[in-house]
């Protein structure tokens, strides 16, 4: 635990301490690293992660892919024996086709509106002078940086996780295989949907559609492993997630998740709520961190 003056840099910018110790924030003085040990969160979220806008479009596409890997799977292997149990509820093969294409009709046009609006709101923060690099999900080379200290931290060779922004590498990893999947499932699935219309792009269009066939099943698939052993077990089957992050409902985190793997983006929270602000001093004052005169 570093409480002594000895681990406190003297710093008076906003920044971590050599060794990774603290981190200044003004107004606030010398976070020690290890504090999310001790705030208190609620369990359904404290601090702001996702705007109500961003909740919509992800509740949109986790329902949209549920019901198209329900529908589509089984549609794929009609002639295995668990696909017609499947098929059932949704009224047989032919209803389940048409719920099939009616779901990628709403999940093609909420990507195209997310892409939209990516392009969109990058233009007008870089025209406002407000874009960052390190805000987006862009990959850099601080990710491998991360992955690098992270790896040491786990085997126990770090003391403490690295300053991660408001999307670390395994955000941005989750979101590089959902585009990828979603263009070749798109682009498979309109070849296998309109053959004529796409037989004009391809050079070989029986080709294509016998290997759009193949990739549509696989792809699909590789996302639903993808989801179910990875994305979701990353997001709510760890320790201290489990049974269910609420994030991906209320738009909010706990501090002590942004705290430990969102750090940056905890520090920019901080400069844009003075009650927070309050509240990380009392928590710091309360265990020994600071006195009623300032930083021990």
């Amino acid at each position: 635990m570093t409480t002594s003056s000895e681990t406190v840099v003297k710093s008076a910018n906003d920044s971590p301490a050599e060794g990774g110790n603290t981190h200044y924030v003004k107004g606030v003085g010398h976070i020690p690293r290890d504090i999310y040990k001790y705030v208190k969160s609620n369990p359904l979220g404290d601090m702001p992660r996702y705007s109500i806008h961003i909740v919509i479009q992800h509740l949109v596409v986790f329902l949209t892919f549920l019901v198209l890997a329900a529908t589509g799977l089984p549609l794929h292997f009609g002639d295995l024996f668990w696909a017609p149990l499947i098929l059932s509820p949704f009224g047989g093969p032919d209803s389940a086709r048409v719920i099939h294409w009616t779901a990628a009709f709403i999940m093609v046009t909420a990507s195209v509106y997310h892409l939209g609006t990516i392009i969109l709101g990058t233009l007008y923060k870089v025209q406002n002078k407000k874009f960052h690099l390190l805000h987006t999900q862009i990959p850099t080379l601080k990710d491998l940086q991360d992955i690098k200290h992270d790896i040491r931290y786990f085997l126990g060779k770090e003391r403490y996780r690295p300053e991660m922004g408001k999307f670390m590498y395994k955000q941005k990893l989750h979101y590089l295989a959902i585009i990828w999947g979603t263009c070749v499932l798109v682009v498979a699935g309109s070849t296998l949907l309109f053959p004529e219309t796409m037989s004009n792009f391809w050079p070989n269009p029986r080709f294509a559609q016998d290997l759009a066939r193949l990739m549509h099943a696989d792809e699909a698939i590789m996302a639903a492993a993808v989801i179910v052993f990875w994305h979701w077990s990353n997001v709510h089957l760890v320790p201290g997630r489990f049974p269910f992050q609420w994030t991906v409902l209320t738009g909010k985190i706990t501090r002590e998740h942004q705290i430990e793997e969102h750090f940056l983006e905890y520090v920019d929270n901080l400069k844009e709520m003075p009650a927070e602000r309050e509240y990380l001093r009392s928590v710091m004052k309360e265990k020994g961190y600071m006195t009623e005169g300032g930083e021990r």
